[in-house]
Formats: structure tokens, C-alpha cells, sequence
């Protein structure tokens, strides 16, 4: 089944992970069920046949997405997997920025270890026919949790301005522009009600795909952090004031619980190929590259989401 999401309209950044999820649920859960193709299994929205469970190998922890990892195993066992899109489980977004970097850590990391783990398993498996290993390996995998995130922040945060520092190299209008609004407009007509924040969410991805391709180059050379597990911390009624309760006392702000030096560092290269490109361009990029260099600053400053002190 699918998520019902019911913080959504908590903060802007919930919503801008409405829209992301959104797009999963009723595109690639949806479609995979209906063309009978693999899809992911949602760990806390859905139920599992112990006959599954058991001839896949039961559950394992070798990375930090066991459901994926499992329901991966039971595809290549013959198993398929049923969508319902109009049943929906009631889940709680993320709402702190802390709490969603953990969370697209596991989710980006995860992922790409398990490609590593499993590639040539799901190459040797004889239960399954060719077209469905090409569509695991290649579209499921490859495209949707390595590539994606990579050639997002590559192209839009670091190609894109470098052609402002340097004149001679061109990106086609169709392939900056046209061809990214298209897939973008189509990832986001699954929220009608946010349409109106589709900017923001185009800059609140690109940001974010700095943080899914670091994650996602450790999942692939199982580097550092590739099974660090963090509880995404989900903050409920926590932040709700109720009556007769004395307020509590505001613990000490600390500047340093909050900075993240990576988005800060993008941020002033896209921020000096803007003023740049002001000064000497030609391409009229500095809308775009001032705009998402300020995004780059206020994610950076931590200035995202619910913020709860010296949580």
C-alpha cells in the first residue's frame, strides 16, 4: 500500500518530500504493480506471505535497506508484488533537517551497497528471464538510485556553472532547459495542491542531491558510514503546546549544530559564477545559479524545516 503523510503540511520541507514521494508512490509503485515489473517493497506499508519470507532467505542486515534487499531476493525467487494505491498507511514525515539527512543517507546508501552486494547474484540467477535482470540491475538500480543522484548534482550544480567560467563549452537549451522541465513538471503532477512550489522543490532536490551522492558513493565503495543506522527521529506531538504546561526553558543555541560546510562550499562557487556570469556572460544563467546558490546557504545554515535546539 501507499503512505498517507500525516505532517505534510507541517513545514515546507515536508511538503517538498510529499511531492518526491508522492511521484514514487503513484508512478514507480504503481506502474511496476500494473506491468507486473519489480518494485520496491514500502517497509512500513505493506504485508509479506511467510512463504516469501521463507524461501528468500529471511531477513538479513548486511546493509541498511533490509526490506529492499529482501524483496530484490524474493522477485528473483518468481515472487510478485501487488500495489494498492487507494489503501493508505498512516505515516509521519521527517521534520527537522537533521532527521532527513540521516534518513537520505540510509536511502541513498543502502541502495547502492546492496547493487554492489547482489549485481552479479541477480547476473547468475536462472529463475528469472533476461528482461527482468536488465530491468533490475539497469533501470531499478543504475538508473533510479546511483545515476539519478549523481548526474542531478553534477550537471545542474557543478557543469552547468562551469560553462559560465568557461564560454567555449555550450549545454543545448533542450538539455538544460526543456528536457529537465518536462520530467520535472511530470514528477510533480502527482501533488496537484503544491504545483505552486515547484521551484522551490527543484532547488530543494538539487541541494539535496549533494548529500544522496556522497551517500551513494560510500554505498558503492562501502566506505566510512555504508551501515551506519540512525532512527529517522519523527517529532509527533512533541512540538505541541498543551494547556497548563509552563513553557520550557530555550536550551542554548550553538551556530555549530547546524552547519554543513559541503552545501556552504557549493553554495559560493554557484554564488561567484552568478556574479560572474553578471559581469561577463552570455548564457543568462544567474537567475537560476542566485537562486540556487541561496538554497545551498540556508540548507548550509541549517535553516530548514522544524528546528528544535540542540536536537
Amino acid at each position: 500500500s501507499r503512505w498517507k503523510f500525516v505532517n505534510s503540511d507541517e513545514c515546507l520541507m515536508t511538503r517538498m518530500q510529499e511531492m518526491s514521494l508522492d511521484y514514487h508512490f503513484t508512478v514507480e509503485q504503481e506502474v511496476g504493480s500494473s506491468t507486473y515489473a519489480f518494485f520496491g517493497f514500502n517497509g512500513t506499508a505493506g504485508v509479506w506471505r511467510i512463504a516469501a519470507l521463507n524461501e528468500a532467505g529471511g531477513w538479513k542486515d548486511r546493509t541498511t535497506v533490509e526490506d529492499m534487499d529482501l524483496a530484490v531476493r524474493a522477485s528473483l525467487k518468481g515472487w510478485k508484488f501487488v500495489f494498492l494505491g487507494d489503501l493508505r498507511v498512516k505515516n509521519e514525515l521527517p521534520s527537522t533537517l537533521k532527521a532527513y539527512r540521516y534518513q537520505q543517507h540510509r536511502w541513498s546508501c543502502g541502495p547502492a551497497n546492496l547493487f554492489r552486494k547482489m549485481v552479479m547474484e541477480i547476473v547468475r540467477n536462472k529463475k528469472v528471464s533476461l528482461w527482468k535482470k536488465v530491468h533490475v540491475i539497469y533501470s531499478f538500480f543504475f538508473v533510479r538510485k546511483i545515476v539519478a543522484h549523481i548526474v542531478t548534482f553534477i550537471f545542474y550544480c557543478v557543469v552547468m556553472p562551469a560553462t559560465v567560467l568557461v564560454p567555449e563549452v555550450e549545454i543545448p537549451k533542450w538539455g538544460a532547459v526543456y528536457i529537465p522541465s518536462t520530467i520535472t513538471f511530470l514528477n510533480a503532477v502527482g501533488t496537484p495542491r503544491s504545483l505552486h512550489l515547484l521551484v522551490f522543490w527543484i532547488l530543494f532536490e538539487n541541494v539535496m542531491s549533494l548529500h544522496r551522492t556522497k551517500a551513494t558513493f560510500i554505498g558503492l565503495l562501502e566506505a566510512g558510514r555504508v551501515n551506519e543506522w540512525v532512527v529517522t527521529e519523527k517529532l509527533g506531538d512533541a512540538l505541541k503546546g498543551k494547556p497548563g504546561n509552563k513553557a520550557p526553558k530555550k536550551p542554548r543555541f550553538r551556530i555549530g549544530d547546524r552547519l554543513h560546510l559541503l552545501e556552504l562550499g557549493v553554495g559560493a562557487y554557484l554564488f561567484f559564477c552568478a556574479c560572474y556570469d553578471v559581469a561577463f556572460g552570455k548564457n543568462h544563467y544567474f537567475i537560476y545559479l542566485f537562486l540556487q546558490g541561496i538554497a545551498f546557504f540556508i540548507m548550509g545554515f541549517g535553516y530548514v524545516g522544524t528546528f528544535v535546539p540542540n536536537s
